[in-house]
């Protein structure tokens, strides 16, 4: 069973559907620059995993390259998004944040 951490008196509702993909993710935050590795992506938000998180109600900022297949192009679509992490789980050894994106806008 999963554990979770979520902020106080906030839940998050799911409200736009998941894709699951494994993408590469360097995360900003005011505790310094991580590594990461997306779960799975919405156009609301993203489950991430690394080895260390930022923590519960920070704001980042990331950019990822989304693959042309998803997008529909006939190149990668790079976007850069600031958000907010909402929660830490545990998926057995695995740590895992959920992030809001609040904005996004897409680089040329």
């Amino acid at each position: 069973m999963a554990r979770q951490q979520k902020p106080d008196g906030e839940n998050p509702v799911r409200t736009a559907v998941r894709f699951p993909m494994k993408l590469a993710l360097r995360v900003h935050s005011a505790q310094g620059e991580l590594d990461a590795v997306t779960e799975n992506i919405s156009a609301n938000g993203l489950l991430f995993v690394g080895e260390i998180l930022p923590a519960v109600n920070s704001r980042i900022e990331f950019t990822i390259a989304m693959p042309s297949s998803v997008m529909g192009s006939q190149r990668d679509v790079t976007i850069h998004c600031v958000g907010r992490v909402v929660r830490h789980q545990m998926h057995g050894d695995t740590k895992q944040a959920a992030a809001v994106i609040d904005e996004y806008f897409l680089k040329a």
